[in-house]
Parts: structure tokens; sequence; C-alpha cells
């Protein structure tokens, strides 16, 4: 076992465990990442092939590896199956910022988990990553993201027109931002 896995960190929640996702979880990413609803907005085609999800994973471990974020593999208590994961990317150290990520299968729509996910995320990045902004960007038609991270306090603060390639057209993103002190108050 290599160093990063060792100290990869195991967050939890009332219903939830958040925890490192390795190639054994592959199916799992592979099945939800499938989904045409889930991978509306995530800025790839739905997965065809197994690789893919590898290849997904291969990101998520290099994100860590590198210290540019953090993913997490979202579990329930009771199964230990990834059904979603969440974390952080683009991290820039020196400004103390970084961006968010999340999905969820589609089966656990609606229940909460994504937001008691982010909020343990939150929590850690703001404690022991020493962030003071996190950023999210959401695509204008992605209603249920938008609701949820305004649920969880972060601010809309414009509209980044063109400002992402993706599945052969450019998107608009809405850019949204919680700060340090905006939990703190």
């Amino acid at each position: 076992m290599d160093k990063a896995t060792e100290l990869f960190p195991v967050l939890e929640t009332e219903r939830l465990v958040l925890r490192e996702v390795t190639n054994k979880d592959a199916q799992q990413i592979f099945d939800y990442l499938s989904d045409e609803e889930v991978m509306k907005y995530y800025g790839l085609e739905p997965f065809k092939t197994i690789d893919e999800a590898l290849d997904e994973i291969s990101w998520y471990q290099s994100l860590f590896n590198q210290k540019k974020g953090i993913r997490w593999g979202i579990t329930l208590k009771e199964q230990g199956e990834v059904i979603g994961s969440c974390g952080f990317h683009n991290k820039v150290s020196q400004h103390y910022r970084t961006e968010i990520g999340f999905e969820l299968s589609r089966i656990y729509w609606g229940q909460g988990l994504a937001r008691e996910a982010i909020e343990a995320i939150i929590q850690y990045g703001m404690e022991y990553m020493t962030l003071h902004r996190i950023e999210a960007l959401i695509e204008p038609p992605n209603l249920p993201s938008q609701r949820l991270v305004e649920k969880l306090g972060f601010t809309r603060e414009g509209l980044l027109r063109d400002y992402e390639f993706t599945k052969g057209k450019f998107d608009n993103l809405f850019i949204y931002s919680l700060l340090k002190t905006d939990v703190e108050n």
C-alpha cells in the first residue's frame, strides 16, 4: 500500500461513508456514468465501456496523488458500493481555492444524499485543506444542482459565457462560490 492510499481521508456522515475509489469500483462507476440522465451536465458522453470507468478512477487518483484535488466515492454505510462521487479539483493552493464537483446514481436522487455528502466535504475542505473559496460551475439548465448549492449557502456570482467546450459545443456556466466566512457567519 503506498503512502497516498494510506493518507486518503475517509469521511462518515449519518448515512454515508465517503472513501477512496479504487479499480474494484469500476462496475459501479460504469453503471451510473453510462446513464444519460446522470451524464446530461457532466461534460462527457455516457460511458460505453468499463475502460472509461477505469480512466475516470485513474483521474480521481491523480487528483489526490498530484495534490490538485480529491474525489471521494459516495457509499451507503450498510452497502459499501459506490453510488456517486464528490470532491474538489483545480485546486489553487496559493489562493486557497478549488472547484467542487459531484454526481449521484439516478436511483438515489431526491433523498438528500448529495447534500449530506457535499456538506461533509465542504467542512473537510475548510478545516483540513485550508480552503477559503469553493467554486461550483453549473450549466444554466441544471436546476437541481443550482438549487443544491444555493441551499448549501453558495452565491451565484455570474455567467461565464461559452466557458467550456464539451460534447461538440460551447457551454455557458454559472459560477457560484462559497467562502469560509460564509460558513463561519
